[in-house]
């Protein structure tokens, strides 16, 4: 099946067994945003807060968690949540615009992002992290611009979450859900509404509010990407389609074998549209995880923190009592003086560029104006990625043995050994 010319959308991925290469589930995702857009890689410890607290996420603040995990995420530097990210526990989400029959609330609430970051904040299980998620949806419902721009531009959201044991998909029209339960294969989703007949959970008011809207008579199968889905869908979630077909054959095409290797070609594929680049979009982070049904080794995330996953190096990340967050991939900050703060909002543009980004982004000018010795740097940064990958599966196997010491700086190594060679060339 052809899956036509190559729409600008995010994708997520996950194979679990006996879809994927050994007793692992793999999960994968590309960030596509603004094609300027810098995403950084920031961790934050566990952390106990004061009973009755607030949080403040990217517009509004809302009731914060007694206790919230560890986290490390990938996310557009000027907003509070994350495209996608893991926690501590081994849970790993990512979500995707959508668009429905229910209309985007006006005014400022909660992010697609920023839910991301609240469901590994507080869940310790894929489902855990969907009741987060589907009750803030349900108490704050979304809203607020999605990107850094005066113009408006919002959406609903759609989730991929997955843990060491299963994976769910979360699907969303404004403050109503479907939820689908995956425990074996391979399962993607893009900027569309993939959940079916196939719900596990839903929103108690899901069907009732179809019917008062006249979506559905009530008799018969009901099929929530059917009910929920647009009648005339922006250009985009109808391009996804094509996308999404794409990134599925990709995934059948390996079903039984995924590998972490598997999953990287996956978010590097051209062909597809899986790694865009295309108008004023394109692939501005990556991230990929292993996560170990055996409980007793650690999960490891590799995440790009650069654009354009083809030309990129993925870096492992693991969760240990040492780690703080790497200086190279953080961008600025400016505090009450951030256009994202000061309203009206957006009225002025700040430099959001951390280390890794600048030297990265020279590097791709001598790739692009050197043909020649573009493909010696292409060559060197997969050998860096290579020498990382093949650590982390001895690791795995049990072939050697964790230090702590040591897995604490993995990331922070990787990242100084990458900034160097770039200032190197």
């Amino acid at each position: 099946m052809s899956c036509g010319v190559p729409p600008r959308s995010c994708d997520c991925f996950v194979a679990l067994p006996p879809g994927s290469d050994g007793e692992h589930v793999i999960f994968g995702k590309n960030s596509d945003r603004p094609r300027d857009e810098v995403q950084e890689v920031v961790y934050y410890p566990a952390a106990a807060h004061e009973p009755g607290s607030k949080v403040e996420c990217t517009y509004i603040s809302i009731e914060q968690a007694e206790s919230t995990h560890a986290v490390i995420l990938s996310r557009p530097a000027w907003l509070w949540g994350a495209e996608m990210g893991a926690n501590e526990h081994g849970v790993c989400i990512g979500n995707e615009a959508v668009w429905t029959k229910v209309p985007v609330e006006e005014g400022e609430a909660l992010l697609g992002m920023d839910l991301v970051r609240l469901g590994l904040e507080r869940g310790c299980t894929a489902k855990e992290a969907l009741d987060v998620i589907a009750g803030l949806v349900e108490r704050h419902g979304q809203g607020g611009n999605c990107r850094e721009e005066a113009t408006p531009f919002s959406y609903h959201n759609t989730f991929l979450l997955a843990d060491r044991a299963e994976a769910w998909v979360l699907e969303t029209a404004g403050r109503v859900w479907a939820a689908q339960r995956v425990t074996a294969g391979v399962k993607n989703i893009s900027n569309q509404l993939t959940i079916g007949q196939e719900i596990s959970t839903e929103h108690p008011e899901l069907r009732s509010l179809a019917r008062a809207e006249g979506w559905w008579s009530g008799e018969g199968g009901f099929s929530f990407s059917e009910v929920y889905a647009p009648v005339n869908p922006p250009a985009r979630m109808e391009a996804a389609k094509r996308r999404y077909c794409g990134g599925k054959e990709l995934l059948s095409k390996h079903n039984g074998s995924v590998s972490l290797g598997t999953m990287l070609e996956i978010l590097r594929d051209k062909a597809s549209g899986i790694c865009m680049d295309s108008g004023g979009f394109r692939t501005t982070a990556s991230m990929a995880s292993i996560l170990p049904r055996d409980p007793t080794l650690p999960c490891v995330h590799f995440f790009t923190a650069t654009p354009d996953p083809s030309r990129s190096v993925f870096k492992p990340f693991l969760f240990v009592d040492q780690m703080t967050s790497v200086p190279q991939v953080v961008s600025p900050r400016f505090g009450a003086d951030d256009p994202v703060k000061k309203l009206p909002r957006f009225q002025s543009t700040v430099d959001r560029r951390h280390e890794l980004y600048r030297a990265h982004q020279n590097a791709l000018e001598t790739m692009e104006s050197e043909p020649g010795r573009g493909l010696e740097l292409h060559q060197t940064m997969r050998d860096l990625e290579r020498q990382g990958i093949d650590d982390i599966a001895e690791m795995l196997k049990g072939g050697v043995a964790v230090d702590a010491e040591e897995v604490a700086d993995l990331f922070f190594d990787c990242v100084d050994t990458e900034i160097k060679f770039y200032q190197s060339l």
